[in-house]
């Protein structure tokens, strides 16, 4: 039996964390392998906030979660005007 008197460690992952961009890439591509509609499933999680909509495949519907949804609309649209 372990002994609750001793140092525990633990290791957390200390990473840099994932642009916007980076993670609606991997969601994207998470969906498409999954055999799903990319666009509408993405589009259908920023409107309803439901988790749902995005695959667990490849970690991604934990990935979409660390980001505000508003923060990514404000990436879509900022990218799209700067487009045109």
């Amino acid at each position: 039996m372990n002994n609750m008197n001793e140092t525990m460690q633990f290791q957390f992952n200390l990473s840099e964390p994932q642009s916007t961009k980076e993670v609606l890439l991997d969601v994207y591509t998470a969906l498409n392998d999954k055999g799903y509609n990319p666009i509408n499933q993405i589009v259908g999680y920023i409107m309803s906030g439901d988790p749902t909509y995005i695959t667990s495949h490849n970690g991604a519907r934990t990935k979409i979660r660390k980001l505000e949804r508003d923060e990514i609309l404000e990436e879509l649209v900022a990218f799209y005007l700067k487009q045109s």
